[in-house]
């Protein structure tokens, strides 16, 4: 009789769907190594959106008071016109929200949710300068490579190493064909102090001709973390890139004759990341027998919905439970089954948000293109928007397992 043993996994990428994906099976009781292929652990970017649907799974692993320590729960979202700065609608959140969506919405600092998460695993769960180069599936399990000339074996392994993951290609079978949308992704952050006019609980959506900016506090409300959507030239669309340097001359050219307040932000920011935003088609699978994905590695998705790190939470949470309930000991074909139920569970829902942030979002308020005007805004315009997420935040994964047993 064939013995089985508790399962090795690996995870590559350790960004906030991977650390999330260690947490929730560490607790479990699983072993788990993180691959990194950064010589240090330190998450680079600006601000992120941590919905409900997230927000509530981190709750529930007792992170509540962590995250009220580091991050903000804005109490509005304000939209104002491009032109003046004139207020043209005000949407209450903080308890409303929370009420509503059964969760706070957070704006946090990337590397304080990246540190909080981290500081909970194990001290031998990270594997740091460990860049993964290829992997080899076999009947027994999978095999590692890495740039050093190392070798990992594991019982499974989880790809959670983002956008250009490498083991995305594998699983998808390389076809992955990048959309430019003509826009890019500028991201700063701009110390709260010098933006006086602005209030430090709030959001903040400009949209006007050729573009959007949009705002949220983090790091405790101590600094502004800031988003503009601008055109993108030609050249620029064939390069993606999360960490390439700002050229913020063209950036501020991109708001000349806004609101005076939009071009203050621009003014105070001493650096900014530029992101081309490419768009991609949902893959029709995310696993083999002993490999899967999760988080942008999975479901790469335009930012418009603010809903990237909040997904790969959903993610990691169902797929731990997914093996959990694949027993201590599973064999090859229980783990097949787990990973076959993880992708059952979580496929259509992120197709779902993925092709959804295409159109919607702060889009509705208009601000694409060069030479597209902004929309007439008003209060239905922002009702719009809320709608756009609201069936995505009301979304429980856990429950949404639950509707899925275990085979």
């Amino acid at each position: 009789m064939t013995r089985h043993i508790a399962p090795r996994i690996a995870i590559v990428g350790a960004g906030i769907g991977g650390l999330t994906a260690a947490l929730a099976l560490t607790r479990r009781g699983f072993r788990v190594t993180v691959h990194e292929q950064a010589p240090e652990l330190r998450e680079v970017g600006v601000g992120l959106h941590l919905a409900p649907n997230g927000s509530r799974i981190l709750h529930r692993f007792g992170l509540a008071d962590a995250l009220h320590q580091v991050a903000v729960r804005p109490e509005a979202l304000e939209v104002r016109r491009w032109s003046d700065g004139e207020v043209l609608t005000r949407r209450t959140m903080g308890d409303a929200w929370e009420t509503e969506f059964g969760g706070p919405h957070y704006t946090v600092h990337r590397a304080d949710l990246h540190a909080l998460l981290a500081a909970r695993l194990p001290a031998d769960t990270l594997r740091l300068d460990s860049r993964c180069t290829g992997y080899a599936e076999d009947l027994d399990g999978v095999e590692l490579h890495f740039a050093d000339g190392s070798t990992a074996r594991a019982d499974l392994a989880i790809g959670a190493d983002g956008v250009n993951s490498l083991m995305r290609a594998a699983v998808s079978g390389g076809q992955d064909l990048l959309v430019p949308t003509g826009t890019c992704a500028v991201r700063g952050l701009v110390p709260m102090d010098r933006m006086t006019r602005l209030n430090a609980q709030d959001m903040y959506v400009w949209a006007g001709p050729g573009g959007r900016m949009l705002t949220a506090p983090v790091s405790a409300g101590q600094q502004l973390s800031f988003v503009a959507v601008i055109p993108e030239s030609d050249e620029a669309q064939r390069r993606e890139s999360w960490s390439r340097p700002a050229e913020l001359d063209l950036v501020a050219k991109a708001f000349q004759g806004w609101d005076p307040t939009v071009q203050e932000l621009v003014d105070a920011t001493d650096e900014a990341g530029h992101w081309t935003l490419c768009d991609r088609e949902p893959l029709t699978r995310w696993s083999t027998a002993r490999t899967t994905l999760l988080g942008d590695a999975a479901h790469p998705m335009l930012p418009h919905h603010g809903q990237g790190a909040s997904q790969a939470i959903e993610d990691a949470v169902v797929l731990a439970a997914c093996v959990a309930d694949a027993g201590e000991t599973p064999s090859p074909q229980d783990i097949a089954a787990a990973l076959r139920r993880y992708e059952t569970v979580r496929l259509a829902h992120t197709a779902q948000v993925q092709l959804g942030s295409r159109d919607s979002g702060s889009q509705r308020l208009g601000g694409g293109p060069a030479g597209l005007q902004a929309r007439k805004q008003s209060g239905r315009e922002m009702k719009a928007l809320v709608a756009d997420t609201s069936w995505i935040q009301r979304h429980d994964a856990q429950a949404a397992l639950a509707e899925q047993p275990a085979a």
